[in-house]
């Protein structure tokens, strides 16, 4: 059996990856592999950041640990590329971890560059860190691999069996519920619910620099309940948002306490709000209040949690966003209902909210009625998350801006057919025919006016070139004009690719509309609406994607010269021909050039229209047929006919009755247009009221962000004058100290000239008296003499004996175990003496290494306030240069001070040294150093002396300070040889 003190946990931390290719379509995944066991993170987009933000863990005793470091054991991990809907598995690359770089004390995470990336131009790396951490809550008979629950959570005494992996939701399709635990423990049913109920101040969401699109996206609020993807009915406006409270439920079989450990284990309840795949803000909802511990509550009622939470946008920290008031926080409001299946819950929640939070509804709130939801499933029918946004081309159905509006136009002009100034497509290079009898009954007739002309409008795309952008293109064009009949798109095929400093041809750019309008009409039109061409770029590998527009305006060709030409049936017909090469401009972003396009464009007019009748099939979508009225020679007049009255012949009917329609038409042309005209002023002024109530709520965002900035100058005006009101008792602590050294220096230099002076008197006056001494030692000299050649004679006889009794005495064991001792004492205190070296150059590399980093701080800090500091103005940034100016100066002078100090003491210790050499040289003419006992003991001291210079020479080299090269270094060696050379000389 293993102790748990024994017991490690191996945790490797996936945090996120950077330098991968988006792939809006797949998800990416780590699995990591150790000792024949595998773990894998949670799926997370394939952008170009992924964030995994996942921890693995393996359970491992010590033993066990030294094994597989003993081995080398990798831990190997590989990144898959996943296809949702598939479900297959792409591999991306690997990356090995040597497993004896875990240690128990906490290391910052690496970046690590994938091994066999399959993305070759990309240099994908992953953020790991791994550790070993002491296991403290692992049971004794624990499972190995820890992925699964979290290390929270506790099972109480009662179902001390159950292991915390067991506890998770498991979909029962037949009885329509989730299962939590064992199903022997699983004897209550709950109904567990989540509601949405308004959201206030989501603008805030959205940075100031994005640039919000013309377009309405769709936003939506996301989380995920049980496994279920659960999504609310998208709005559009952010500032009001309009929605109703929807509710969604989930039927739960368990019991009170496994229900309690896996809210406990699911502590809380994350909702995001988006747009298309992309999550704006995100909140966490705590669910650990709905079951408490001893709590008996859901027994009697259903237990909520509920509120106004605030939502933050991703990455706060990591984008530096400043912090939002509370009053303009985004919030939304939220609330999770726990109930016994069977109790009875209030039919509509409402929730709290606090007054600031909706500042513009009245205290009486009416509540919308709340939609239900029931989720039975993970694939349930209106829970699963809205689709992103396709950038391909769109079709008939999905056209641009300008498309949407040119189809407007036309479909409040279609139930006006027969208007005037109509336009009416005719079928191409056909020939007008008379339709039967069938026909004239069952289609539709649209009259043309007999105004109206035979026009014929041909473009011709012809080329593009000076590519502006950073890379190749795969590209083809696209446009479409409804006025010439036809509200489907029109697109060059196949794409061709384009690069700088080249002019790519067209395939299949021409493309001829025949129409019948009025000339006026005509000419309204070309000068109103421009025909505008998409750039598309497609690729294999993502989505089309629109590059640029480029706008043609068709009443050039209205201003081109005129040339006349004979048509089919013989009339004179006449064309107008333009050429000349317009920009694409970007579509996204600054309005940069892309390329240019050259195209060329022809207006052939044929002349009036001789058909008065057309007929439309009833899709209103195309031709069907064209009817023209018989047109058969009348019968010859009878006698009666001719005598009729003018007003009553047939011709003046008409004539009257096409006048009456006429003036119809004409007031009914009228109306139509002066509701148009307030329809429009109508739609204006509501963009106008919404297009203020952004830029209002944009300007209270700009002015607290403003409001914080300032606050943040502020304090930073007062600390730099903190800070110059330091540097000013600074600069004249520095003076002052200034003047005492000045001083200091000046009473030393009197006291070393009196000192040396007093030094000359007393060795005159010892010289003196040495020459007295010496007579006196001449003397005893020679008495001593005799004495010493009697004492030699003594010391042969007596070092004979002794060389005797020390060879007597070397035969013996002991004296051999004693020297062989006084060698180990020997080595011993050499060893000893060594170590504390060590210990000393240890301490004091740590002392350095403390200085060095707090240096490196100091200089961060340094550096942020040099950036903080260049936002100021100009006279700030001159008054920081001259206040640095003088502290290096001050720093400079400094150091100057402080070697003029060093070279006063090296001056003294050299004089010291000097006046001490010249005693000692007079003590040994006047002692007779070599030849008495009394030389040996000044022997002794001058071994002192030199030891105590070598250790003061090493303690100064051994800081790091001094080199060789220094004075104080090179006096010391100076003064060593001297030492030195006399104990040579003395020997």
């Amino acid at each position: 059996m293993v102790s748990k003190s024994d017991q490690l946990l191996i945790v490797v931390s996936v945090l996120e990856g950077r330098h991968f290719p988006k792939r809006p379509k797949h998800m990416l995944i780590v699995e990591a592999k150790f000792d024949g066991e595998q773990l894998a993170t949670d799926p997370v987009d394939h952008t170009d950041q992924p964030e995994f933000a996942t921890e693995l863990a393996w359970e491992i005793d010590r033993k066990a640990l030294h094994q597989h470091r003993l081995q080398r054991t990798p831990i190997k991990l590989q990144c898959f590329a996943l296809d949702p809907a598939s479900s297959a598995k792409e591999t991306i690359g690997y990356i090995v971890l040597d497993l004896r770089t875990a240690q128990e004390t906490k290391q910052a995470p690496k970046w690590y560059q994938l091994l066999s990336n399959k993305y070759t131009k990309f240099k994908s790396e992953i953020q790991i860190g791994i550790a070993l951490e002491t296991d403290t809550k692992a049971p004794v008979d624990s499972f190995k691999a820890k992925g699964a629950p979290p290390r929270d959570g506790k099972v109480p005494a009662s179902l001390s069996g159950l292991d915390p992996k067991d506890i998770v939701a498991v979909l029962n399709e037949e009885g329509g519920y989730h299962q939590i635990g064992p199903a022997e423990h699983c004897t209550d049913s709950f109904v567990m619910s989540v509601t949405i109920a308004f959201a206030t101040q989501l603008e805030q969401l959205i940075p100031c620099t994005m640039k919000l699109p013309e377009r309405q996206p769709e936003f939506f609020f996301y989380y995920s309940l049980l496994g279920n993807d659960v999504t609310n009915e998208p709005f559009n406006d952010l500032i009001n948002p309009n929605f109703e409270p929807e509710r969604a439920s989930v039927r739960i079989r368990s019991s009170i306490e496994i229900l309690r450990v896996y809210l406990a284990l699911q502590s809380k309840l994350q909702i995001h709000l988006c747009c298309g795949d992309q999550s704006l803000g995100s909140t966490e909802v705590p669910l650990t209040g709905l079951l408490r511990k001893g709590s008996t509550e859901i027994n009697q009622r259903p237990v909520t949690v509920e509120g106004a939470f605030i939502l933050d946008p991703p990455n706060r920290a990591k984008q530096k966003l400043a912090p939002i008031p509370l009053e303009l926080a985004p919030t939304v409001g939220v609330s999770v209902a726990l109930q016994r299946e069977g109790i009875d819950a209030q039919p509509l929640i409402e929730l709290k909210t606090q007054k600031e939070y909706e500042p513009r509804q009245s205290k009486k709130r009416v509540l919308t009625p709340i939609k239900e939801k029931t989720l039975t499933g993970p694939k349930s029918p209106g829970v699963s998350p809205v689709p992103p946004q396709n950038q391909s081309p769109p079709t008939k159905d999905d056209a641009t801006e300008s498309e949407v509006e040119s189809l407007q136009y036309d479909r409040d002009t279609k139930p006006n057919a027969k208007a005037v100034g109509s336009s009416v497509p005719l079928p191409v290079a056909q020939p007008v025919t008379t339709a039967t009898a069938s026909e004239t009954a069952s289609g539709q007739k649209v009259a043309v006016p007999a105004t109206s002309h035979h026009f014929c409008f041909s473009i011709d795309l012809r080329s593009i070139r000076d590519l502006d952008v950073g890379f190749t293109i795969n590209c083809i064009l696209r446009y479409s004009y409804p006025f010439f009949g036809s509200a489907a798109p029109i697109m060059t095929n196949p794409p061709v690719e384009v690069r700088k400093n080249m002019e790519v041809f067209l395939p299949q750019s021409y493309c001829a509309f025949d129409f019948a309008t009025m000339p006026h009409q005509l000419q309204d039109t070309f000068l109103r609406i421009p025909l505008l061409v998409e750039l598309w770029h497609k690729d294999k590998m993502s989505k089309d994607l629109l590059l640029g527009i480029a706008r043609i305006q068709l009443s050039n060709v209205l201003s081109s010269e005129k040339t006349r030409f004979l048509g089919s049936s013989g009339e004179q017909c006449w064309r107008q021909t333009y050429s000349e090469s317009v920009p694409f401009i970007a579509a996204q972003g600054s309005n940069n050039r892309i390329m240019d396009l050259s195209y060329t464009v022809t207006l052939e007019d044929y002349g009036l229209v001789k058909m008065r009748e057309i007929l439309v099939s009833d899709s209103s979508q195309g031709l069907s047929a064209v009817q023209q009225k018989p047109s058969s020679l009348p019968a010859a007049p009878c006698p009666s006919e001719i005598q009729t009255e003018p007003r009553e012949t047939l011709e003046y009917k008409a004539a009257l009755e096409l006048e009456m329609w006429k003036e119809m038409q004409e007031d009914i042309f009228e109306n139509q247009l002066k509701q148009k005209e307030l329809a429009h002023m109508q739609a204006l002024a509501e963009e106008w009221k919404k297009r203020d109530r952004e830029r209002e709520s944009l300007v209270k965002k700009k002015v607290a962000e403003y409001t914080v900035l300032e606050g943040k100058l502020q304090k930073t005006l007062i600390d730099l004058e903190k800070r110059e009101q330091q540097l000013i008792i600074a600069e004249s602590e520095v003076q002052r100290e200034r003047k005492e050294l000045r001083s200091e220096r000046e009473r030393n230099l009197r006291e070393l000239q009196d000192a040396t002076r007093r030094a000359r008197e007393d060795c005159a006056h010892q010289v003196e008296l040495e020459r007295l001494k010496i007579k006196q030692l001449e003397e005893d000299k020679h008495r001593l003499q005799q004495q010493l050649s009697d004492a030699e004679n003594k010391y042969k006889i007596l070092e004979k004996e002794f060389h005797q009794f020390k060879d007597q005495q070397s035969n013996k064991p002991e004296i051999r175990l004693q020297s062989e001792i006084n060698l180990l004492t020997l080595e011993k205190v050499e060893l000893e003496r060594k170590l504390e070296s060590a210990t000393k150059s240890k301490l004091h590399y740590k002392q350095q290494w403390g200085r060095a980093l707090k240096e490196l701080a100091r200089l961060k800090q340094r550096e942020q306030e040099s950036q903080m500091a260049r936002l100021k103005k100009q006279q700030e940034e001159l008054e920081q240069m001259r206040l640095r100016y003088l502290a290096a100066e001050e720093k400079d002078t400094v150091k100057t001070e402080r070697q003029e100090l060093l070279d006063i003491r090296n001056e003294l210790n050299r004089l010291r040294q000097q006046e001490q050499k010249q005693y000692q040289d007079s003590r040994e003419i006047a002692s007779g150093k070599m030849d008495s006992p009394r030389g040996n003991a000044l022997e002794e001291g001058l071994d002192d002396y030199l030891t105590r210079l070598i250790e003061e020479r090493d303690t100064l080299m051994r800081t790091g300070v001094y080199n060789h090269e220094d004075r104080i270094i090179s006096e010391l060696d100076r003064q060593i040889r001297e030492v030195l050379a006399k104990n040579s000389a003395g020997n």
